[in-house]
């Protein structure tokens, strides 16, 4: 049974598909990996999976790029033959159900959050979003394909573009690995709230400046640390200056990319999430298994994981003052902090755990080529 990844960057696919892929492997599958290879191939061949390198262009419209992507995918299937393709983002659902056309393979399409496209509201994604819509309903209402969500906002979204129930599946992200990060007692000092994520106007990161800004200007000693880095082929990235600047500021640290996780949650009293949407975000789960309390914004995915007094606060997003009043209500009550966490903790076990979503993952691989559940 082979099975192959199509995720447009290797890193996202080490970050946030490395579980799932796992669990299949375990389970007997044989695991390809197509993706554009930036420093990740040692970790991916190091798992025993298959790398296939292949170029996708993100950021920009590419007739040209495109057309090469997908010829790429072809030869990959052609080489492969897989039982299962597993599109992960978007752009993979698209032009790897394109190069999969006519082929006997069962696809698998990963929603995660809809994307730019559904997101923005500037003129480009407007005049897109009805093109691409008609484009999903035709590529991925067929028989051989799933339409996979994380979260039931998603699964109404996609319902609204055309795509019928039952090709719908909903799984709660990839996992989080509840046994590598575990609950850490709060560190010393000052109130410290941390973002881990892109640094994306999407993701908020405009508003959670202007948040900590506010705090600063009534007094609050709270501190920011700021974990990711700017994605230049996403249009909503800030630069690499504004990105510095954010470090300048009283109160804040720009850490760049981290490679522990647990240890940066070590240091944080609070996760902090303001983004405009999410499939299901990782950062939180991440949190919430190392047991701290969590504020985002009340939007879809975000939602799935805060519960308002039970495991955090929500918010409404861009709303800079709102978020500043829940940062200090948490900062002033260790108390609250305690409770949210411990909940946090016990929601990631319950309910996100890598062995357990990965098991729903493999089921359905196994009912898509046939077998048992």
């Amino acid at each position: 049974m082979r099975l192959l990844y199509v995720v447009t960057e290797d890193w996202y696919f080490l970050s946030h598909r490395l579980p799932m892929a796992r669990a299949a492997r375990e389970a007997g599958f044989e695991v390809h990996v197509a993706t554009r290879v930036v420093d990740g191939a040692a970790a991916i061949r190091a798992e025993g999976f298959t790398l296939h390198p292949v170029s996708f262009m993100r950021g920009r419209l590419s007739p040209l790029g495109t057309l090469a992507t997908i010829r790429a995918l072809r030869r990959v299937h052609r080489a492969v033959a897989p039982a299962i393709a597993h599109h992960v983002s978007l752009q993979c659902a698209v032009l790897g159900s394109i190069a999969a056309w006519g082929r006997p393979v069962s696809g698998v399409n990963a929603l995660t959050g809809l994307g730019y496209t559904f997101t923005s509201g500037n003129a480009k994604a407007l005049l897109l979003r009805p093109v691409l819509s008609a484009l999903l309903r035709l590529l991925l209402n067929r028989p051989e394909k799933t339409v996979l969500v994380q979260n039931s906002d998603d699964r109404a979204g996609v319902l609204s573009l055309g795509i019928v129930p039952e090709r719908i599946a909903l799984i709660a992200g990839s996992g989080v690995d509840i046994e590598a990060l575990q609950p850490h007692p709060e560190p010393q000092g000052p109130p410290t709230v941390a973002f881990v994520g892109r640094l994306l106007a999407d993701k908020g990161i405009h508003t959670l400046i202007q948040a900590q800004r506010l705090l600063r200007q009534r007094g609050s000693n709270v501190e920011l640390l700021i974990a990711g880095t700017p994605d230049p082929a996403n249009p909503a990235s800030v630069s690499e200056q504004d990105a510095a600047g954010f470090g300048r500021e009283p109160g804040i640290t720009w850490l760049g990319h981290v490679d522990d996780i647990s240890a940066l949650w070590a240091r944080a009293h609070i996760a902090v999430l303001p983004s405009r949407r999410e499939g299901l975000p990782k950062s939180l789960l991440e949190a919430a298994a190392c047991g701290r309390p969590m504020i985002a914004t009340d939007v879809p995915g975000c939602r799935e994981v805060v519960r308002p007094g039970e495991t955090g606060l929500l918010v409404p997003f861009d709303d800079a003052a709102a978020l500043a009043t829940a940062i200090e209500t948490l900062a002033a009550s260790p108390s609250l902090r305690a409770s949210y966490g411990a909940a946090a903790r016990r929601l990631a076990v319950e309910r996100f755990s890598a062995t357990a979503i990965g098991r729903q993952t493999v089921d359905l691989y196994r009912r898509l080529v046939g077998e048992p559940a």
